[in-house]
């Protein structure tokens, strides 16, 4: 959880989070769950409800349509997902796997468009899904070209949450793989965080040569191999320089 100086903020983020991935709950399953006092999260479910932030149907809560409404309009600001449609949707009908990209938002990344594959094998992703940092190629993508003091700001702990046999298990562990990452201009998940799906992922550059976004190319094992892992690398890393390069005449 990021914590600001807005503790009341913090609350509401966490409640919408908690929402998100069960889909509705009660007032009693909210604030044991999400941990935090009867009384406060009483006064913010009826705040935000009254706000259209959440709505209320009987005993339940759910994300209220006002936060739709905020994301499209979100989504609509944010012009590197249109500067990005082209050339991703190019990236995935010459590979036939699914395209992302992505972005940070807080301590994790997240999808802001996806290009499914055509083939009869569908990653499961969608827009707007959260991935770890750590295990995630595109995650790892935009870490890479971070300093040493923003990665410990996103993940302070030195040890992670391990999803498979491949997940890198230690921030110290991490931080070698990044260097290699910057110095060869991609990153690779080794079904580092879903067991048998690959991905390659590249960095989006601004004006200012910082990382803005990432794009990836995911499949399962056999679809992103070995061998076809240098083809795959000069694609991703093609497409993520002509979206920087779209990026950078803004």
């Amino acid at each position: 959880m990021i914590k600001t100086q807005t503790p009341a903020i913090d609350k509401a983020v966490q409640i919408f989070s908690y929402l998100s991935q069960q889909g509705g709950a009660t007032f009693s399953q909210i604030y044991q769950d999400v941990n935090l006092p009867k009384s406060t999260t009483s006064s913010l479910l009826a705040s935000l409800v009254a706000h259209g932030l959440l709505r209320q149907d009987k005993n339940k809560y759910y994300l209220g349509l006002r936060l739709y409404e905020f994301g499209k309009r979100a989504e609509e600001t944010f012009d590197i997902k249109k500067l990005a449609l082209e050339p991703l949707t190019q990236l995935r009908d010459i590979t036939k796997l699914t395209c992302h990209l992505g972005v940070l938002q807080g301590a994790e990344a997240i999808y802001l468009s996806k290009l499914e594959s055509p083939g009869a094998i569908v990653v499961r992703s969608w827009i707007g899904k959260k991935l770890s940092l750590y295990s995630s190629g595109l995650g790892k993508a935009l870490l890479a070209w971070m300093s040493d003091k923003e990665i410990d700001r996103l993940l302070p702990d030195e040890n992670f949450k391990i999803y498979t046999a491949t997940t890198i298990p230690n921030k110290t562990e991490l931080k070698k793989e990044l260097a290699q990452i910057r110095e060869q201009g991609w990153a690779f998940d080794n079904g580092e965080d879903s067991e048998e799906v690959n991905c390659i992922a590249a960095p989006i550059f601004n004006k200012e040569k910082h990382v803005i976004a990432a794009i990836s190319i995911s499949g399962v094992s056999f679809q992103v191999s070995a061998e076809r892992v240098p083809q795959l690398t000069k694609m991703a890393l093609a497409t993520a320089r002509t979206i920087s390069e779209e990026v950078q005449k803004y």
